[in-house]
């Protein structure tokens, strides 16, 4: 059974997302990462790690590369989030590709074949 995330988890993990978020899109200004989008972030209850999960418009190459990007760059988006976090030490950050869209339009594209409504 998974646990609750804890009110100061989920308000370090708010943190993140916007600080992630902010910094994509002003100073990373990287060809490979092309449109990006922070999904989600979750947070260790120990606040030793967090999840950041990104979804990235386009083909998977361009996912497999922006995710690389972002693996390079990792130090850097650590360091801007560590100067907006009230906790003595940042969370270790990864990343990983958000596959809830995908999963879901699949979903859609079998109920609406059920259904008898090929698009």
């Amino acid at each position: 059974m998974a646990r609750k995330p804890s009110l100061k988890s989920e308000r370090v993990a708010s943190i993140i997302k916007r600080c992630v978020s902010e910094l994509l899109t002003t100073e990373l200004n990287d060809p490979k990462l092309g449109f990006v989008t922070v999904t989600d972030v979750e947070v260790s209850n120990d606040l030793s790690f967090a999840k950041v999960f990104v979804t990235f418009l386009g083909k998977q190459e361009r996912n497999d590369a922006g995710l690389r990007t972002l693996e390079k760059a990792k130090g850097r988006i650590r360091s801007y989030v560590s100067k907006h976090l009230d906790t003595k030490k940042c969370p270790e950050l990864t990343f990983l590709q958000d596959e809830s869209l995908e999963t879901g339009n699949r979903i859609e594209s079998i109920i609406n074949k059920l259904n008898g409504k090929d698009d």
